[in-house]
């Protein structure tokens, strides 16, 4: 799979308050360049607490659950666009079917 844009998942570790993800996101980012799914059963496989919402989207705890990343995901074209990656605070206040 290719992933669209792993500079956002470097802006957020980055972060000093965040700096704590870099290892968890640098490691989901490489298992995702492996990776060749082809439908949601097999990311759930991979990643059991990964959460299907639709649309093709899907929600990752990172960090034992402290931080979430949202990505779509073109199955067909095999890329995974990076949509949203925050606290499991910011992530209570967004909508994720509007992203």
């Amino acid at each position: 799979m290719r992933v669209i844009a792993k500079s956002r998942l470097r802006a957020f570790y980055e972060q000093p308050n965040h700096q704590d993800s870099q290892s968890a996101l640098e490691a989901w980012h490489h298992e995702v360049l492996k990776a060749n799914w082809s439908n949601p059963n097999e990311i759930k496989i991979q990643y059991k607490s990964a959460s299907i919402v639709g649309d093709n989207k899907v929600v990752f705890n990172i960090c034992g659950n402290k931080y979430r990343l949202i990505v779509k995901i073109n199955y067909f074209a095999e890329i995974v666009y990076i949509k949203f990656i925050g606290t499991h605070k910011q992530y209570d206040k967004i909508k994720v079917e509007e992203l």
